[in-house]
């Protein structure tokens, strides 16, 4: 086809950056722009003769031959969007304009790539998600469920794992592991915990593709095979240094992993690093406020919270509850004769003792000085709490060997029962309270212990 000044107009559409291409009722390229070539990878050789189909990503197959039918039966289709796959294997985003011309017998369409501009898109959808996933998430196990979600919208991650390192211990542990095939990744040996160790140990990313030439080793027989999966390993990098990694695996012959994958992941993990450093730290703070920092017991604000719920558990089905008040008798004069120190010891010997007295579901407490208050969920019976308190009253009496003292300890314990003792919080305390003052008056110690 000439124009009137008999220039080819071919020239002139070689020289647009939109690709420009007709396809024959069959679906077979007859005619490719040159830009055809900068999007796809193909010369225009390699694709006249060949279906328009293979190079659509697998994925998008489907709703790009509905589209087709839609054209050739006379409905033009204006910013359709689809994937296509490179002659390097890399995916583009392409936005198509096409129009069937009957008098032709063609489908012509003109193809702008659009792969940075989805790019960037995903980028910030990621950002965005992420960010709100981190303070929706109640932990780090809901968030990492979500962030495995976010990223398997945009890439193949079906097999998803993330790792973190404890620099204190310098162990590598797993909150969260999802893959077909290898359960127990801390386990020596395992694939997942190789990788995940040697792209901490080098702070870079690692993609295990059978395209890669330059592989670490010990890895590249794992991709050897074209149908063998393929690993992309990121580091999370924060502010501190590198805390962990990222792992996602294909399936086996399955989608294959780029370089642009990389990137994209690489940038997410920032974002995921910053949102797992704020979570451990609003995690640590919440520890903090609740917990004993001496003996990792729930401190009195706690102990009030689980009061709160076993109460109206209890009122709610009829049934019991206990609140026993422990004293260590004479433990001043521990800390006066051996100093704070043994004193601090004998503290956090007592509460690994009086927690293994009860039920994983009781509560252990300490409220204060030597004062520890055991909240029994659920009891059947009065003597029940009598129980024990009778074991707690055994095994504290046991003697204690610390710093190299011999120390001897005895408790005062005052129990009350709900409903029988008060049917409020308050009067709870308050009875138990006086019943540990009335055991120590019975034996005549001093109040003040």
């Amino acid at each position: 086809m000439t124009t009137r000044n008999s220039a080819p107009l071919a020239s002139y559409i070689d020289l647009l950056l939109d690709a420009v291409c007709a396809v024959d009722r069959q679906g077979r390229f007859v005619f490719v722009s040159a830009a055809c070539e900068r999007i796809f990878g193909y010369t225009p050789d390699e694709l006249i003769g060949q279906p328009m189909i293979e190079l659509v990503h697998p994925a998008d197959r489907q709703r790009t031959l509905d589209a087709a039918r839609e054209i050739i039966g006379g409905e033009p289709k204006l910013n359709f969007e689809n994937r296509y796959l490179r002659k390097d294997g890399r995916v583009v985003h392409i936005l198509w304009s096409a129009r069937w011309s009957e008098v032709d017998q063609l489908r012509i369409a003109v193809a702008r790539d659009i792969t940075e501009r989805k790019q960037a898109e995903s980028r910030q959808a990621a950002l965005y998600a992420i960010s709100e996933a981190a303070h929706a998430a109640e932990d780090l196990l809901a968030l990492f469920k979500r962030i495995h979600t976010i990223i398997g919208e945009w890439l193949p991650a079906l097999n998803f794992s993330v790792a973190l390192y404890d620099e204190h211990c310098a162990q590598l542990n797993f909150p969260y592991h999802v893959d077909d095939r290898e359960h127990q990744p801390e386990l020596p040996g395992t694939v997942t915990g190789r990788l995940c160790a040697e792209v901490i140990r080098n702070g870079q990313s690692i993609l295990l593709t059978s395209e890669q030439d330059q592989l670490p080793e010990g890895f590249k027989a794992l991709v050897a095979g074209q149908d063998s999966p393929c690993w992309l390993g990121v580091p999370l990098n924060s502010q501190n240094g590198t805390i962990g990694a990222l792992i996602v695996k294909s399936e086996a012959g399955g989608e294959r992993y780029t370089e642009q994958d990389k990137e994209l992941l690489q940038y997410v993990c920032a974002q995921v690093a910053t949102a797992i450093e704020r979570k451990q730290l609003h995690a640590r703070l919440q520890h903090m406020a609740q917990y004993d920092q001496l003996t990792q017991l729930p401190n009195r604000e706690l102990l009030r919270e689980r009061l709160k719920s076993s109460l109206a558990q209890a009122r709610s089905e009829g049934g019991r509850m206990a609140l026993l008040y422990v004293d260590l008798d004479r433990f001043k004069l521990v800390n006066d004769t051996h100093g704070h120190a043994v004193g601090d010891m004998l503290l956090q010997a007592v509460a690994n003792r009086l927690k293994g007295c009860v039920r994983e579901s009781d509560t252990v407490a300490r409220i204060g000085g030597d004062e520890f208050v055991v909240l029994l969920h659920s009891i059947h019976a009065a003597e029940d709490a009598d129980s024990v308190a009778g074991k707690i009253r055994q095994v504290l009496l046991q003697p204690l060997r610390l710093d190299g003292h011999s120390l001897n300890i005895e408790p005062s314990i005052g129990a009350a029962i709900y409903p029988e003792h008060g049917l409020e919080e308050k009067q709870l305390f308050r009875y138990a309270d006086e019943a540990m003052y009335a055991v120590k008056r019975l034996r005549h110690r001093p109040l003040e212990a």
